[in-house]
């Protein structure tokens, strides 16, 4: 997974904003959550969807019956999220086998030749 810089210089921007800042940035949507939780859930928009629009990032929260609890829940998420969008992985660089690890892998295949030809010496067929 390949992320571009400009995104990640975007989450790296948001990671340093305090809680109230962050929520300035983002498109908040509410809506009505749906699953268990009586009537009260069913019938109040407390679900809540965060939009960070610089790093295209989006979360939502619903398992809570008060949506203050869902927007903080839902903060807590989209902080998540930019924190993975910031990871730089490690270049990988292809490495080639040891010339004493090739001798020691060919003397093994042929200590493994030299039983089976025994094996088959010893037979009587």
């Amino acid at each position: 997974m390949s992320i571009s810089p400009t995104r990640r210089q975007a989450a790296l921007d948001a990671l340093e904003l305090d809680d109230e800042s962050l929520l300035k940035a983002c498109e908040v949507d509410y809506f009505i959550a749906s699953g268990p939780g009586g009537q009260h859930r069913n019938t109040t928009a407390s679900g809540v969807r965060l939009t960070h629009a610089p790093t295209e990032l989006s979360v939502s929260a619903t398992e809570r019956r008060s949506q203050v609890q869902n927007k903080g829940v839902a903060l807590e998420r989209l902080r998540e999220g930019l924190k993975v969008l910031t990871f730089v992985p490690k270049v990988r660089r292809a490495t080639k086998p040891t010339a004493g690890s090739k001798r020691r892998r060919l003397e093994g295949k042929k200590r493994t030749s030299e039983k089976k030809a025994l094996r088959n010496s010893k037979s009587g067929w």
